[in-house]
Order: C-alpha cells, then structure tokens, then sequence
C-alpha cells in the first residue's frame, strides 16, 4: 500500500459504504418487487438478483463465485430461477428496491440531497481505477449501464467496489486454502459480521457439516475450544490484509482527503440506515 493512505483504509471505506448494498437483500422491498416478477421471497431472489448480471449461469457458476453457500442450497434455485424470469427483468427490479429502500431508509430529503450526489461522484470516480481479469462478479456489474438518479449511481457504484473486493477475497481465501465453509467458520469465529446462527442459516451449511469444518480447523491448528487460535487469527489477518492490498487502487487514484470524505459520507448513510432497520434482529454478531 502507498504511504499516502493509511493502513487499513481500504478495510474502512468498505464497512462505510457496504451497507448501502446488502441492505437491498433484506428490505420487505426486496420481497415485494421480486414477487412481482414470480420470484419467491428468500434465498431464490438472492440468488437471482445477484448472479443475473452473469446472465443465465447455472448452479456451478453461482456456488464458485459467491463462495460461501452450500453447493445443494444454490442447486435448489439456480438454474430454475431463470425458467420462471429473465435476467434483465431481475436486474429492473433490483434497482427498483435499491430506490424504494433507499428513500424509505434514508429520507426523500437525504436521497435529493447534495450530500448523496457528492458520495455519488466521488464513488463514480474510484471505480474508474477498477480492472477486470480474475474478476468475474465486478465484471459481470460493470457491463451494466450507470443510474442518472444520484442515489442509484451511489449504489451502483458501491456494487461495482463490492464485487470487485469479493472477487480478491475469494482468491485470497482460495490460495490459503479455506473452503467457503471453513472460510464461514473462521469469520463468525472472530465475532465480526455474521452471527454462526445466520450464518449456518443463511448459508444452508448443517449443524453436522458446521461441526465437521470446526474438527478440519482444529486439526490444522486453527481452531480450539475457545476459538480462533494464534495461528488462526494470525491466517485471518494475513486474508484481510491480502484482500486490502487487492482493493486498495480505486482509494490510490481517489487520494487520501476524497476517500476520507467519501468514508465519512458514507459512514454516516449507513448508520442512518441500519438505524431505520435496514437489517433484521440477530443478523450480525457485531461491527
């Protein structure tokens, strides 16, 4: 990382702004715009609303690229969702709950506000350092046309730095050999994001292979009956840090004052966010 931002930057104006993303996955919007194009309420929306910028992808695609989910879980949806609506429409719907939620959460005041439309800018302008190759989410996005409405190129915009971040990730976690399953545990180990209750939940992991994952991370010293060892939260670290240095070149071309200042935008529309019940209860374990 250049010396002209500080460490962990790229860590921090992610917590700032994702929120503004993944709250899209959980608003009774979500739920609502989907069923209007056929799409049940839950995991089948997630799926669809998520992969259709890959197009019609079949379950292999979407289990290797969003890492995490039970190979059986994603084959219950995908490919059947694409029999019921086409991924164009998805997309449609997607921002139509991006901007209900949005103004809901937020205020029309905020979301017509000047302060939005400075975030929007100044996230616009990051994601032109993005690059694809080994980026197959984030390039999959940035075929997608740009929002006029400043809160939608907002959103857009955080998406874009999203997926690009997780696709690194993925790669990171692939070359320290964490399953997507091990990479669960070793998470809600630390006790940041997702509780293991949402997590085995949302994931479709069973008690048994959870339980199974934690004996594999024992055996290899990074697991023990209280939790992540040193050697575990030392690989943790080492996957963070990996991640970063994967995700920093949007905050190098940005520079250090107009990433502080998109930090702090952002940051800010979170919490009035989260604050407005963005999430359900028990969702996250902390952070």
């Amino acid at each position: 990382m250049s010396s002209s931002l500080a460490a962990g930057t790229a860590a921090r104006v992610h917590r700032a702004l994702d929120p503004l993303h993944s709250l899209t996955y959980f608003v009774p919007e979500a739920d609502e715009e989907y069923a209007a194009i056929g799409l049940r309420p839950g995991r089948m929306h997630y799926f669809a609303s998520r992969g259709a910028a890959m197009g019609r992808v079949g379950a292999g695609v979407i289990t290797a690229t969003f890492h995490n989910f039970h190979p059986g879980l994603v084959a219950r949806f995908v490919p059947a969702v694409w029999e019921v609506v086409a991924p164009a429409d998805v997309l449609a719907a997607r921002l139509r709950v991006a901007d209900r939620a949005l103004r809901r959460l937020l205020g029309d005041d905020v979301v017509a506000g000047a302060e939005v439309a400075e975030a929007a800018e100044l996230a616009r302008t990051a994601t032109q350092a993005l690059s694809s190759p080994g980026r197959p989410l984030y390039a999959a996005h940035a075929d997608l046309p740009w929002p006029d409405e400043p809160h939608l190129a907002l959103w857009h915009a955080i998406t874009l730095l999203r997926e690009h971040r997780g696709d690194g990730h993925v790669a990171v976690l692939v070359g320290a050999e964490l399953s997507g399953l091990d990479a669960l545990v070793t998470h809600t180990a630390t006790g940041w994001g997702f509780s293991e209750q949402a997590a085995r939940a949302t994931r479709g992991w069973s008690e048994a292979e959870w339980n199974g994952a934690i004996d594999g991370l024992r055996e290899r010293g990074l697991l023990d009956a209280d939790g992540l060892t040193a050697a575990g939260v030392a690989l943790r670290e080492r996957v963070e840090a990996a991640t970063d240095a994967l995700a920093v070149d949007p905050w190098l071309a940005l520079g250090p004052e107009r990433t502080a200042r998109l930090t702090e935008l952002g940051r800010g529309f979170s919490r009035r966010a989260v604050g407005a019940g963005a999430f359900p209860p028990g969702l996250l374990a902390r952070g």
